[in-house]
């Protein structure tokens, strides 16, 4: 278990891509702290799972995020993976919801890893990963908030990187297409309604067509991505940008 004695946060964890990284994580010997919503008997059982705590801090709350961070102590590996997401034309886009995402999406890892940095840099060891996406990359219409949140994770995380680069501290971003997990399920609905097309639809026309593979990415492919960009094998990777979306962004 070469992560043995390691600490990790994963935001978001509590299900989908987080929880896959975590289970990876905790599977290499690391102590993970998980981070999200959901049932506190389910939250429990994954605890006793991946022998982890939990943190149910509200990450669109600076204040809160100051606490988990107070009360996780220092981190060796910090996975900025929280994210909503609402589909919408720009002129019928809530505020209040574009509002949510970019603090979730964007701001949340700009907290955390302001926090966690100073720790990992006087160590001399590090590793920052961060959950983009295709659209940090290219864009899809009714997706303004979401686009803008991930192409800013990606120049912050260039940015990072290049600050920390001789400090022994890694800082990269997975950008997967679409993924299985319930924040993809829960875009069909409102794409239906936006666009017009049932369900069969919006999953081979909408989500799938811009994957040539016509598949989607899973949770554990992006967590083994994750996994490996914490081995020292990985320790030259760092301000990479690395797609993970079954084709979409080589045209």
């Amino acid at each position: 278990m070469f992560l043995q004695g390691k600490t990790a946060l994963v935001t978001g964890s509590t299900s989908g891509i987080g929880l896959a990284i975590a289970r990876a994580l905790a599977g290499e010997g690391t102590r993970v702290i998980l981070n999200g919503f959901g049932a506190a008997d389910e939250i429990a059982r994954l605890c006793d799972e991946l022998n982890a705590t939990h943190s149910g801090a509200d990450l669109t709350d600076p204040a809160a995020i100051e606490a988990m961070m107070a009360e996780a102590g220092p981190i060796d590996i910090l996975v900025n993976n929280a994210g909503t997401q609402h589909v919408a034309p720009v002129d019928a886009f809530l505020p209040e919801k574009w509002d949510l995402i970019i603090a979730l999406n964007l701001s949340a890892a700009f907290h955390t890893t302001r926090l966690a940095l100073p720790t990992m840099k006087a160590k001399g060891w590090g590793r920052v990963i961060n959950t983009a996406s295709a659209h940090s990359l290219v864009a899809s219409p009714n997706k303004s908030a979401y686009v803008a949140a991930k192409h800013g994770i990606a120049g912050f995380t260039k940015t990072v990187a290049l600050e920390v680069a001789r400090a022994g501290v890694t800082v990269n971003c997975i950008s997967p297409g679409y993924v299985w997990t319930s924040l993809v399920e829960n875009q069909i609905p409102d794409t239906m309604a936006s666009r017009g097309l049932t369900r069969e639809q919006v999953i081979n026309d909408v989500m799938l067509a811009a994957q040539p593979t016509k598949q989607f990415v899973t949770v554990d492919q992006v967590a083994a991505l994750a996994l490996f960009l914490c081995r020292d094998e990985a320790a030259s990777i760092t301000g990479a940008n690395l797609s993970m979306d079954g084709g979409w962004t080589a045209a």
